[in-house]
């Protein structure tokens, strides 16, 4: 992250999006902290950063809702690192100056963006209310929290509450916040969540890889808690992997195999997709109520029903066979705005190269 320069992001971050799209993703949430230069300081274009990442989305043709991540210090009660200059914005006032400017670049681009904080011990709470105030529920609201079992612990030795519980008791959360991971929950926290109607966001893979621990969906489910999935890390960019994760690790945990079932339906691959698909676009700030809609976007991925499991796999459990027995060879391409995007093998190699070179040239600055 210290050696990323503006073009070097963008190469990045063009790989990263022609992956989603392949991957079965049509849309990205872009949690972005990485806004000054090597020494820290601001760019003559605040938002430079943020922007190279809304141009790599539209070259690859991805919809792209930017969020600004308001990151001021390094732990609770702890100065931010030397190598975390480039993520800090020392004062709201600052934060607001990046969002605006954000704000008009992304209507620039026909984009969408949203407000975001790192976390609540990366942000102090006199900070963190007037953030929540000034957005005033206009915009989704993320951020990242009760993720590792040592933030909870912080949590409560420093704020005398555990993240969830201290975020709700002190200020105002509702259907427009998105918790992100958000893996360690009371049975109150849970409550806190679920009644005000609040989405977490959450990212199996990446709670996996990192060991955060497994998220308890069937309390979550029992309260009918909102939900969604992201990527986070990206150590996988599979929106199915995600799912199958997500259900796999709590049957292990409950030994019942009707994770995602409610009291509408049993099957999980309908309920699953129809509740990232719900839940993700609000968290994008796209409050679309149908797969498809007149004047929205026609977003959509062709799959191979050639494919032999998909072949003959019957309509009622068709949705639960391409999410839970195919990967992505059954994707024969993505579409977004009615545009195939991702079978061009020309530009993929193009895209590949590009990246490529620009890890190795980070890799001899550093």
């Amino acid at each position: 992250a210290l050696n990323i320069n503006p073009d070097s992001l963008q190469v990045i971050a063009t790989m990263l999006y022609s992956e989603m799209l392949k991957n079965g993703y049509t849309s990205v949430a872009e949690f972005h902290y990485l806004h000054h230069d090597k020494n820290g300081n601001k760019y003559s274009n605040i938002c430079e950063l943020g922007e190279r990442l809304l141009i790599a989305a539209k070259e690859v043709g991805i919809h792209i809702t930017l969020i600004p991540i308001f990151y001021n210090k390094g732990g609770f009660n702890k100065k931010n690192e030397e190598e975390q200059k480039r993520f800090i914005s020392h004062s709201t006032k600052e934060y607001f100056d990046l969002f605006e400017k954000t704000l008009e670049t992304t209507k620039n681009y026909g984009c969408k963006a949203a407000i975001g904080i790192h976390s609540i011990r990366a942000v102090d709470g006199q900070m963190l209310g007037e953030i929540n105030k000034y957005n005033n529920n206009k915009y989704p609201f993320h951020l990242h929290i009760a993720e590792q079992l040592k933030e909870v612990v912080e949590s409560k030795k420093f704020l005398g509450k555990r993240p969830v519980e201290w975020l709700y008791n002190n200020l105002e959360i509702g259907e427009n916040h998105h918790l992100v991971h958000a893996t360690h929950l009371t049975e109150n926290e849970t409550n806190l969540i679920t009644s005000n109607n609040s989405n977490v966001v959450l990212c199996p893979i990446t709670e996996g890889n990192l060991a955060d621990g497994i998220f308890n969906y069937d309390l979550f489910q029992e309260k009918n808690g909102n939900w969604c999935i992201g990527s986070d890390s990206n150590v996988g960019l599979s929106p199915f992997e995600e799912i199958r994760l997500l259900d796999y690790s709590n049957r292990l945990k409950t030994n019942n195999r009707d994770t995602f079932k409610n009291s509408v339906s049993a099957n999980s691959g309908e309920i699953a997709l129809n509740t990232i698909h719900k839940n993700g676009h609000k968290a994008m700030g796209s409050f679309r109520k149908n797969y498809f809609e007149i004047g929205c976007p026609l977003d959509f991925l062709d799959i191979d029903h050639q494919q032999p499991l998909i072949y003959n796999s019957d309509d009622e459990n068709l949705l639960n066979t391409i999410v839970y027995s195919t990967d992505i060879r059954s994707i024969k391409s993505t579409y977004t705005k009615g545009i195939k995007r991702v079978d061009s093998l020309k530009k993929d190699k193009e895209i590949i190269n590009n990246y490529n070179n620009s890890i190795k040239n980070i890799k001899n600055d550093n």
